[in-house]
This record gives structure tokens, sequence and C-alpha cells, in this order.
């Protein structure tokens, strides 16, 4: 199992907005903070918008802030959201030509795993990331 860059940024997105709750924070800060892409983040910020993991403002003194508590944001959620697919191998497609299928037991072998990841996933919330601001060994922004 692999995650996308994107999903990637988009945890480190709200981790970063978490850590900055009292003020909004800007994709330029952010992309600073971990020395990424700041078009990525734009798309990765635009997202999380649309799906209700942070609440923009914009404008020149915009920027970005959680929509809702840390502990209300679960990470399995985030990733069901993040991710494009989860075909972890050719048989979880709708095409797919393996001459195995008929009597390959590697697919449910690879599902149940798959199953106990977005399970684990479930079990935790943005609140279990959060970092003090001094943990990402920066100094704090003027607001």
């Amino acid at each position: 199992m692999r995650l996308t860059q994107f999903t990637d940024y988009a945890l480190r997105l709200l981790i970063y907005a978490a850590a900055y709750s009292d003020r909004l924070v800007t994709i330029e800060e952010t992309a600073a903070v971990y020395g990424i892409s700041r078009n990525h983040l734009m798309k990765v910020a635009n997202l999380l918008t649309r799906h209700d993991f942070l609440r923009a403002v914009r404008g020149r003194t915009g920027g970005f802030m959680l929509a809702r508590a840390p502990e209300s944001i679960g990470l399995g959620h985030v990733v069901r959201s993040t991710e494009p697919d989860f075909s972890i191998v050719e048989c979880f497609r709708d095409t797919y030509q393996c001459s195995l299928t008929p009597s390959c037991r590697l697919k449910g072998i690879l599902g149940t795993a798959l199953a106990a990841f977005l399970n684990e996933m479930d079990r935790h919330t943005l609140a279990d990331l959060v970092l003090d601001p001094a943990q990402f060994g920066i100094e704090r922004p003027a607001a």
C-alpha cells in the first residue's frame, strides 16, 4: 500500500493548519515550511476546502484554517477523500485480464489488508497528529 503524494501533502497541510489554529495560514508559508510546490499545495487546499476539512478566506490577507475541530477530522476520511483509487493490484480494477482470476486467493488477502489499513486510519483523527508550532523548527510567522 502506498499513498499518493497528494494525500501526503493533504495530511501535512492539515497538521500545519491544526498547529496554528489561532490564525489563518497561507499556502506560501506552508510550502516554505515543507519545501514543496506552492501550486501543488493550492490544488490540495482546494480539495480539502471542498470536502470541508479546511475553510478558505480569499483576498490579500486571506489564507485557510481548519473547518472544524481536529478531533472531528478522521484520518480515514481524509485518505478516502484524497486517494484516486485503491486498486492496489490489477484485479481490483473493473477491467483486468489476469489468468488466475477464477482461482486466485491474492485478491481476498489484499482486500483484507487494505480494509485493515483503512480501519486503522479510521481509529485516528487529526488531533492525534497535532504538533506544537515549535516542532516545525521555524519562527512563528508574523500574524
